[in-house]
């Protein structure tokens, strides 16, 4: 039998997107994966369907694996033929326990690779605006485990010489022994007002910064119940906080966003999202269902139609896939032209090889009627492979104009068999902040999703791609607060941060 290999794996602070190239090739090639609380789950959806995934979480409150227990498990499962991602936080071998485990996998006569992380020791305090050296304030940093009580008298950490030693001090899972460490500090020779921030959640939209001195901290951090997981920061370049922020001033930092769209569809808008600072909550209201029947009785005589429009970018995904499963494919079409309702379905169709004809300049179907007006179009033939309950705005349109229109049910959008609780859950309480909607199916299905809460979106901010959109929203009694001028995801994030741009510069006016 083929015997396993252990791939021990930085997963980076907290970001997703920190990990490094090879581990996540180590992640999307294991049988195996077993992971740790720190390291950001959606790092999983890289792991094979058929992979195990195995939570070991551990904390201050307990664990689910003792570290013997993850040793055998990485060995048996290694015994067993498989290959094991142990992903951990940060840098494995950076006050992570990687050197135990390894050694243990060496003991068992396991082969294993090491593949670094980002680690947490430097990234949470870039994240939060601090450079660990900085010519003219610090030309040396240490590195400290807070997990151990200073005060005792077996400590491995030589605080006396650490106290004046380094420039700067990173202590990683420090703080619940604060106060142990302020004193130690101080009685070994650190000034008083040295400055230091305490970062948790680093690199995360909820990361939070506390920021004081030597002299204070301890109190603060009871004021402000500020609790683990956080990374310390001690010495003159957390002055640099002020000038250097970038990652948590951003317009949309902190903010819980609801994304509505399909599962498939809702990592495009959540990723726009993440690099604003928003924190996306997915909670699909649709899914996209063929109706493959309908297609049927044009395919022989595509290419007899004058144009085809797309007005999703649903619509090209389902409609090529339908081709070439008839082993059919873009020369079906012929010298036909393509009109797309918009960019994004402008790039579904590109991804395909053909070239799209025309985009209106209003992404809605009005504006394909404005566009196409000035083509003479009486007489031509008309394509509208689309959604089966898209509105019948256009193919009236194209009639009155003398075109000859053939409308295609493609597909349909319809509820989610399941819905993410924690999602929901968020929701009905009162914790998202924003609310995206990006069609009218989102629209309808969250609200009968909702039921009988309606008021779970009153408090939150609502935004919608476009008019159409907007339209069903408040024919269903929603307040609209934003409506992107651009309807495409790109308009909605910018119209989003747009909006909250001018929230942060009025509230500091």
């Amino acid at each position: 039998m083929k015997k396993g290999r252990v791939y021990i794996v930085g997963a980076g602070p907290g970001d997703p997107g920190l990990i490094t190239v090879k581990g996540l090739e180590c992640l999307a090639a294991a049988d195996v994966v077993v992971y740790d609380r720190l390291a950001d789950e959606r790092l999983l959806s890289k792991a094979r369907p058929d992979a195990e995934l195995v939570y070991c979480g551990k904390s201050s409150e307990g664990h689910v694996l003792e570290q013997d227990e993850i040793n055998v498990l990485c060995v048996v499962r290694a015994r067993e033929g498989k290959d094991v991602v142990r992903l951990k936080g940060g840098d494995p071998f950076v006050f992570g326990r990687g050197g135990e485990e390894a050694e243990a996998l060496a003991e068992a006569g396991i082969p294993f690779e090491v593949v670094p992380g980002v680690t947490s020791a430097t990234a949470v305090p870039a994240y939060a605006g601090i450079p660990v050296t900085q010519r003219g304030l610090s030309s040396s940093v240490a590195v400290i485990t807070g997990h151990e009580d200073p005060s005792k008298g077996e400590s491995m950490v030589d605080w006396e010489r650490l106290s004046r030693g380094a420039g700067t001090l990173v202590i990683l899972m420090g703080v619940h022994n604060i106060a142990q460490i302020v004193e130690q500090l101080v009685r070994h020779g650190r000034p008083p007002q040295t400055p230091i921030a305490l970062i948790r959640w680093g690199t995360l939209p909820r990361q939070e910064t506390l920021v004081g001195t030597l002299a204070d901290i301890v109190e603060k951090t009871a004021s402000a119940g500020f609790g683990p997981p956080a990374v310390a920061v001690i010495g003159e370049v957390v002055r640099l906080r002020e000038r250097l922020r970038w990652f948590d001033n951003q317009p949309l930092f902190g903010k819980k966003v609801l994304v509505t769209r399909s599962r498939k569809q809702a990592s495009a808008l959540s990723a726009l999202l993440a690099r604003h600072g928003a924190e996306p909550v997915e909670l699909p209201t649709i899914e996209i269902e063929k109706v493959e029947y309908a297609l049927e009785k044009v395919l022989p005589d595509l290419s007899k139609y004058q144009w085809v429009i797309f007005t999703s970018a649903n619509a090209p995904e389902v409609f090529f896939n339908i081709l070439l499963a008839r082993n059919l494919d873009t020369r079906a079409l012929g010298s036909t032209r393509i009109c797309a309702i918009g960019p994004a379905t402008a790039e579904a169709v590109e991804r395909h090889g053909l070239k799209v004809d025309l985009v209106p300049r209003e992404y809605v179907s009005e504006g394909i009627l404005e566009s196409l007006g000035a083509e003479r179009i009486s007489g031509a033939s008309f394509l509208l492979p689309r959604a089966e309950e898209a509105r019948d705005t256009l193919p009236k349109g194209l009639r009155k104009l003398g075109a000859t229109v053939d409308e295609i049910p493609l597909y349909k959008t319809v509820p989610p068999r399941k819905y993410p609780n924690s999602a929901l859950k968020m929701l009905l309480q009162g914790e998202v902040d924003i609310v995206t909607f990006t069609s009218s199916s989102t629209v309808h299905n969250l609200a009968t999703l909702l039921g009988n809460r309606p008021d779970a979106l009153t408090e939150s901010c609502i935004a919608c791609i476009g008019p159409v959109t907007e339209a069903a929203a408040r024919g269903l009694g929603i307040r609209v607060d934003v409506v992107a001028s651009e309807h495409t995801i790109q308009g909605l994030v910018n119209a989003l941060v747009e909006r909250f741009t001018l929230n942060k510069e009025v509230s500091h006016g």
